[in-house]
């Protein structure tokens, strides 16, 4: 049986992204950071905060969201991607998560994800 002892609450990562067209809200024509988007940031970098501290065949999925966005990210926006590891239980995991840009907060809230096996 896999043992995730390295994951522990504290572990941060941060990430960075240029807003592009493809980033953006299609249906509505806006050029701004669309919120599935912005949820996905956050999910892909609460992941790679983990996934080297996972042992082979391991990876984690989300499962909950809790996040409010605050603020517009128009296309060419330098986006931080930041997240924290709250708490680890098992197998479960809750990170505290947002996105800035220039010190402005785009979203923010919480994100949980659970520890998978995917292969032996």
């Amino acid at each position: 049986m896999a043992t995730f002892d390295g994951i522990k609450a504290g572990i941060t990562n941060e990430e960075a992204l240029t807003v592009e067209p493809k980033h953006t809200v299609s249906h509505t024509g806006v050029p701004v950071l669309s919120t599935p988007m912005m949820i996905g940031l956050m999910e892909i970098a609460s992941k790679n905060a983990v996934q080297p501290l996972l042992p082979p065949g391991f990876t984690t999925v989300g499962f909950e969201v809790n996040i409010r966005h605050k603020a517009a990210a128009r296309v060419g926006a330098v986006l931080k991607i930041w997240c924290r590891l709250l708490e680890a239980e098992g197998r479960k995991l809750l990170f505290e998560v947002r996105v800035t840009e220039a010190g402005k907060i785009i979203g923010e809230g919480q994100h949980r994800r659970t520890i998978i096996q995917v292969s032996d």
